[in-house]
């Protein structure tokens, strides 16, 4: 027996290791893509840029360029304008000249009949007394300068972002009930430039550290600006699940921190089509009235029945959703029944019943393993149930051992049940508001299947449920008080 015990120390160890070298060789691969990430991404932000400062300087060349047009536009424009001025100063200066060599009166005479001409001549070249002869803008283009001296020191500062620091998940923080995961968090220390967290969560049925093989892809929540996130309306289909969680400030994401493993306990089955009578339709959580079902299915039936005791050779009988089909036989007669496929043994386990608008009769319960194949829920001594009826009128009642006690209440749209095997309990509860509807008390003395009966429409069956905190709280201010199974006492 030490031997053993050594032996699968052992083996459990090497599992172990295998696995811590499949995540070494996973994270020498990611590094390697990483870093090819991270040249790539420089290269783009160097690209980037270069695109902006060629940018700039096609739009700082292109200013120089309109500021020496708008320049010599001026120059040109005052060109022009002494050029007509020294043009019309030119033509009386001649004029001017030809008059002072005239030296017969006769001639002077006739030119001073036209003086007016004179004077009309320096009215025209007047502008040119005022011409300022200095040029309006000046040749200098300094003002077009630039000097990156700064820019270059700065460039020259530029270094890798600071990379935000794995945050540390306070595991006494964290809370798992009614389906949902609390989890909180903090940073090491404080950093003002963090701008969101990153939380990433994963299903698993591994206690240890996250394998790489056999596991389901992170599923992630982005942009949580807290240090703490409840993840709500889970389904708990695995007994654990991963969490881990990076701090990002603007540009770069940090490391993940230390991931942890919570325990997400519930009570999961399915229906088990091999049993159901022959008129229901059953997948793994939705049962449908078939009146059709049963018709030239006998022969097949009895086929069943035959081999029913033959166990497949790839299923383990060890299981307990083996164990809880055994060898039965399908229901017949008026059992319009299906079980759950997996049995309860010990413990406090729930799960939730929504019934079709459509349905005329339906057993919502629990019975002992090995129920014949045309008893009723609720009409043996090893069944315990409530019914509805909505044919002709609503009738509510809980049902045991043939017996029926009328719940004087409305028909709720969910109904939620409660077992605590240990406890001797069953309770039925308005799966919406989590009122009491009924209690059964008794010592369960064999494990029990989850059980359904229904007459026209369908049962959807939602498992993976905790208890809910308030059945739990109901449970504590109920268990005060006594009920007889027997006389089906409704304790409220």
């Amino acid at each position: 027996e030490t031997l053993q015990r050594i032996v699968s120390t052992l083996v459990n160890k090497n599992d172990e290791i295998h696995n811590f070298i499949d995540m070494l060789n996973h994270t020498i691969s990611n590094v390697q893509i990483n870093s090819s990430n991270a040249i790539s991404e420089l290269d783009e932000e160097f690209d980037g840029l270069y695109s902006v400062l060629h940018e700039m300087k096609g739009s700082m060349a292109n200013t120089i360029q309109q500021e020496e047009a708008r320049k010599i536009q001026a120059l040109q424009d005052q060109l022009s304008q002494c050029s007509r001025a020294l043009e019309s100063s030119e033509e009386l200066l001649e004029l001017a000249v030809q008059s002072l060599d005239i030296k017969n009166p006769v001639e002077l005479l006739e030119v001073e009949n036209t003086d007016w001409m004179c004077v009309r001549q320096v009215v025209t070249v007047a502008s040119a007394f005022r011409l300022s002869l200095k040029p309006k803008v000046s040749d200098s283009m300094t003002h077009m300068m630039v000097d990156f001296a700064l820019e270059k020191r700065m460039l020259q500062a530029v270094k890798f972002l600071p990379v935000p620091k794995a945050p540390e998940i306070d595991v006494a923080a964290c809370l798992v009930a009614d389906n949902c995961i609390t989890i909180s968090w903090r940073m090491p220390e404080e950093d003002s430039r963090i701008d969101h967290f990153v939380l990433e969560y994963r299903k698993t049925n591994f206690d240890g550290l996250p394998r790489l093989k056999g596991e389901q892809h992170w599923e992630l929540v982005d942009y949580i600006k807290a240090t703490q996130y409840t993840l709500s309306g889970l389904k708990f289909d695995t007994k654990y699940m991963n969490l881990r969680v990076q701090a990002c400030n603007k540009a770069v994401a940090g490391e993940y921190s230390d991931p942890v493993t919570l325990e997400t306990k519930a009570f999961v089955f399915s229906l088990d089509s091999t049993s159901s009578h022959l008129n229901l339709k059953v997948e793994d959580t939705y049962v449908e009235w078939d009146p059709t079902g049963g018709k030239g299915q006998e022969k097949i039936k009895g086929k069943e029945n035959k081999n029913s005791n033959t166990a497949s050779p790839k299923r383990s009988t060890n299981s307990p959703r083996a164990s809880a089909r055994g060898g039965r036989d399908r229901f017949a007669g008026e059992s319009y029944t299906v079980l759950g496929d997996t049995a309860i043994e010990s413990g406090q386990h729930y799960w939730e019943v929504r019934a079709q608008k459509d349905c005329k009769s339906y057993s919502v319960g629990v019975t002992y393993r090995n129920p014949g194949k045309f008893d009723q829920l609720g009409k043996t001594n090893s069944s315990w149930c409530i019914h509805i009826n909505n044919w002709l009128q609503t009738t509510f009642s809980a049902k045991h051992n043939n017996k029926a006690k009328t719940l004087d209440i409305p028909v709720p749209d969910r109904i939620g049940v409660y077992c605590d095997f240990d406890g001797g309990q069953l309770s039925f509860y308005n799966a919406s508001s989590k009122a009491l509807l009924h209690t059964f008390r008794t010592k369960f003395t064999q494990p029990l299947l989850p059980g359904f009966m229904i007459w026209c429409g369908g049962l959807t069956v939602t498992t993976g449920l905790q208890v809910p905190s308030a059945v739990k709280t109901l449970q504590k201010s109920e268990n005060g008080l006594g009920g007889s199974t027997s006389s089906l006492n409704n304790v409220a």
